[in-house]
């Protein structure tokens, strides 16, 4: 066994970002006598599975190699047959798996599979590795709601626009690319209403290079208040808008947001806002595995309060702009002491040219649902 092929189906998998939501990044290497014969990645959402793509991609009889693969082969039938069949049928004789599938409907049965038709199964090389490129779909595969990123950007003294609410720019060029990647990866981006009137954002995703999706644009606007006229409900755009408000808004408005292409969700009314919560769960119903929050003050500080956030990239640009009304990056109440504060757990530092961004994970959430850090599992 080689750790080497394995770190190629892992970069393999990669390619898939922001193509195969809600399905899991895979990558597939078919290798015969130390050589790699055939790759394959998982490309797009309802296409064939890495494993199929990497025979179809082999460059001669596969019979007798080895295949390694990032995630348990499926045992199902879903949107294609099942993969483990497809390995037994073309004589597949060892395979090497990085982590088994949480799926309800794989759960061990694909490995279950191929070790009754006598193919030699290892499993759990690199699977750190494989958990944390997937950690959106381990989330949402075993929860059924999104996995959030509080994502943010702010000065050096945690302001996140000057008192006069200038916010153009805080961070560089190269962090704000890194940002629509961001966007490229997950099905959803979320702001609040009042983001929506002071900016009028596009949120779409902007890269130079390479395939681009835009994610669902998600406004959490209590009354309904943004305007018609608003960027997110004119644009020309492969993903639409969701409005979720709550039963103040008036039913005139929504249906004038309904007509201009947005879909409403009405959620109960808590802490006089959208619960959060309940907006989750209704995402995690249409298949939005996960969410970028890219809010003001105050829905950052709602989100982390409803306990909905995962993980939290924080952008910090060398800059002091000072003022007591400037905003920070975290509004609301906020903590009385600080041993009640919220703990981020493995915590990565990156450089972005001048700026740094700070990325860890929430430590727990408040419902038992624990994110163990650095090792992807979720427990209940």
């Amino acid at each position: 066994m080689n750790i080497k092929y394995m770190k190629r189906a892992l970069e393999l998998a990669q390619k898939g970002v922001g193509h195969v939501n809600p399905n899991p990044l895979v990558g597939a290497v078919i290798v015969k006598n130390e050589k790699i014969i055939g790759e394959g990645y998982h490309q797009v959402y309802g296409g064939p599975h890495a494993e199929i793509n990497a025979f179809r991609n082999a460059r001669e009889d596969v019979r007798g190699a080895t295949m390694y693969v990032t995630l348990e082969p499926c045992s199902h039938y879903g949107k294609t047959p099942p993969c483990a069949l497809a390995i037994l049928d073309r004589g597949i004789k060892k395979v090497v798996i990085a982590q088994e599938d949480p799926n309800p409907e794989v759960e061990g049965r694909g490995i279950k599979l191929l070790k009754e038709h006598g193919i030699e199964v290892v499993t759990g090389v690199l699977e750190e590795e494989s958990k944390k490129l997937n950690e959106i779909f381990l989330k949402y595969i075993t929860t059924n709601l999104p996995f959030c990123i509080l994502k943010t950007a702010m000065t050096l003294d945690g302001k996140i626009a000057t008192r006069a609410g200038d916010s153009k720019w805080i961070t560089n060029e190269v962090s704000r690319s890194y940002v629509h990647s961001l966007r490229n990866r997950v099905s959803g981006i979320m702001v609040g209403a009042n983001t929506i009137l002071q900016d009028d954002p596009f949120l779409n995703t902007r890269l130079k290079e390479g395939d681009t999706k835009d994610p669902v644009r998600i406004i959490v606007d209590t009354s309904a208040k943004i305007f018609l006229e608003a960027n997110v409900l004119n644009m020309e755009s492969n993903a639409h808008t969701i409005i979720a408000a709550t039963e103040i808004a008036k039913k005139e408005k929504l249906k004038a947001l309904e007509s201009k292409g947005a879909e409403i969700i009405i959620t109960p009314l808590t802490d006089n806002g959208v619960d959060l919560k309940y907006l989750m769960k209704e995402l995690g119903k249409r298949k939005i595995d996960s969410v970028l929050l890219e809010g003001g003050s105050e829905l950052n500080y709602s989100a982390l309060e409803a306990n909905i956030v995962d993980k939290v990239n924080a952008f910090i640009a060398p800059k002091i702009i000072g003022g007591r009304e400037a905003k920070t990056s975290v509004g609301g109440l906020g903590r009385t002491l600080m041993k009640d504060a919220i703990i981020l757990n493995d915590i990565k530092v990156q450089s972005f040219g001048e700026d740094i961004m700070i990325e860890g994970y929430i430590k727990e959430s408040g419902e038992g649902d624990v994110y163990r850090a650095g090792r992807g599992n979720w427990h209940s």
